[in-house]
């Protein structure tokens, strides 16, 4: 039983970073992420676009704070763990770090080597530097799945070795678990929040979610999650709460059933393409958190925009446990449709 407060119909949006590129000339280099300066200036920046533009609707509410925020909770991007486990990262102007697979065959995870990578100490500087200056520390920082983090390091030979080799790879996912197990707790006795980097609408909770991105998950059978990951979303969500999912794939009830087994799932972040009605007869007591499409908002009419929330929210059953979000709209956005979403949901929380 789901026994967290939740706002009734909570909303929000990320942009890629075309979007802020464009209309706020942020570069999204190295720099972004690791230098405490541009780390508080930064994040301030993107606090007084969202006001100029969506202010009405609560956005941009820290314009005038300096935040020593550790990660980029404006954006969407996973990296740091890959990092530390031996991916290399490439950074551009207008995109999220890009990941680079390694390709590896091994089935090696060195948790310790993982906590000295030049990366992980790059953040403890940022987080050494934001305390000395301000007293403490904000925000968190994207950190991934296992499924995703193994793709990331062993591309499509993650999903071959299931196959061929099932026992090595459960114990290689139960490694990687440890790594991010240790990652997210850090962050979240650092900043007490450890997720807000995967989905701005956790922020609207009171408690802090704990969740676990699945993007990949729309790559493997149903078996074979129960087999190889299942047992990492039990501990987890029997010793993190509240616990979440995030699967962004079309495809989320194909996976809802055996969700449903889970002692605890307090937040599903279900992709766009969803059958939200067959989802919620699996998780009747989840708050699930109804993503649309940003590569279509466009070509969306407001009209048509308000049909799309609409019919998602009904066909959840319950407002109470019901959130919409757009997650990485990009440079091309239309400032008007954005505005439609947020109304929508108000009309409709009356």
């Amino acid at each position: 039983m789901n026994t967290f407060s939740y706002p009734l119909l909570p909303v929000d949006i990320i942009f890629h970073p075309s979007w802020w590129n464009k209309h706020t000339g942020i570069t999204f280099d190295e720099d972004f992420f690791y230098n405490p300066k541009r780390r508080v200036e930064d994040e301030r920046r993107m606090e007084q676009e969202l006001y100029d533009r969506f202010g009405e609707f609560g956005l941009g509410a820290d314009k005038d704070k300096d935040l020593p925020q550790i990660g980029a909770v404006h954006l969407a991007a996973g990296y740091l763990l890959s990092e530390m486990l031996g991916c290399k990262i490439e950074y551009s102007n207008n995109s999220s770090p890009q990941v680079i697979c390694p390709y590896r065959e091994d089935f090696e995870i060195d948790e310790e080597a993982a906590f000295e990578n030049a990366a992980f100490k790059k953040l403890l500087k940022l987080i050494d530097e934001l305390k000395s200056r301000y007293g403490y520390v904000c925000g968190d920082i994207n950190w991934g799945g296992v499924l995703n983090l193994a793709i990331d390091l062993k591309g499509e030979n993650a999903l071959m070795d299931m196959i061929i080799q099932p026992e090595e790879c459960q114990r290689y996912f139960q490694k990687i678990a440890h790594v991010v197990e240790r990652f997210f707790t850090f962050i979240q006795s650092q900043s007490h929040t450890n997720s807000i980097s995967v989905n701005r609408v956790v922020r609207h909770i009171k408690q802090p979610v704990y969740l676990h991105s699945e993007c990949t998950h729309t790559m493997i059978s149903e078996e074979d999650y129960r087999k190889f990951l299942f047992p990492i979303d039990v501990e987890w969500s029997q010793k993190y709460r509240p616990y979440g999912i995030h699967y962004c794939g079309r495809d989320p009830h194909r996976h809802a059933p055996i969700y449903g087994e889970l002692p605890h799932l307090d937040f599903f972040d279900l992709g766009s393409g969803g059958d939200i009605a067959e989802i919620r007869k699996h998780l009747p007591n989840t708050l699930l958190n109804i993503r649309l499409d940003p590569t279509s908002i466009n070509s969306h009419s407001h009209a048509e925009i308000e049909q799309i929330i609409t019919e998602g929210i009904t066909a959840s059953a319950n407002p109470h446990l019901t959130g919409v979000c757009c997650i990485n709209m990009d440079a091309t956005t239309d400032d008007e449709k954005v505005r439609t979403i947020f109304r929508v949901v108000q009309k409709l929380r009356s």
